[in-house]
């Protein structure tokens, strides 16, 4: 993962396979932004807003604002993709990413994903860390 001015970035190929869920985008052709906020709040962990809509062939800038107090990711994935995955972060949480389809994100910090969403369906963005999906940090993502 590199880091530059604060942000986290994923910059390398995933061995998890979201293709479904499309593609690193190119920051060039990025066509819409959407801002995914962190936040724990009454003993749960949230994404805000809980779903985004999108349509295919978009490329989207996220903007991945950890306003909670402790670290999270987010994964964009298939639903199935994240669950598998999931399965692995809980038999090894510190797992590190270099995935163009995650970022992780310490407090008070942003990060970014660049995603070509190449395919319609539903998707998810969800954070793995052990114990955060099950506190509610997952979100849907609507490809139409």
């Amino acid at each position: 993962m590199a880091v530059a001015a604060g942000m986290l970035i994923s910059t390398a190929t995933m061995a998890h396979g979201p293709d479904a869920a499309g593609e690193a985008g190119n920051r060039a052709q990025v066509n819409k932004t959407i801002e995914i906020r962190m936040i724990e709040q009454n003993g749960r962990m949230l994404f805000t807003p809980p779903q985004v809509t999108i349509n295919r062939g978009d490329t989207v800038r996220f903007i991945v604002r950890n306003s909670g107090a402790l670290e999270h990711e987010m994964v964009i994935d298939t639903l199935e993709g994240n669950q598998r995955h999931k399965v692995q972060m809980q038999a090894n949480p510190d797992m590190e990413h270099a995935d163009p389809n995650a970022v992780r994100v310490e407090s008070a910090k942003v990060g970014e994903i660049v995603w070509k969403f190449t395919h319609s369906g539903v998707f998810e963005y969800a954070c793995l860390i052990p114990g955060h999906y099950e506190a509610g940090m997952h979100g849907r993502i609507t490809v139409r």
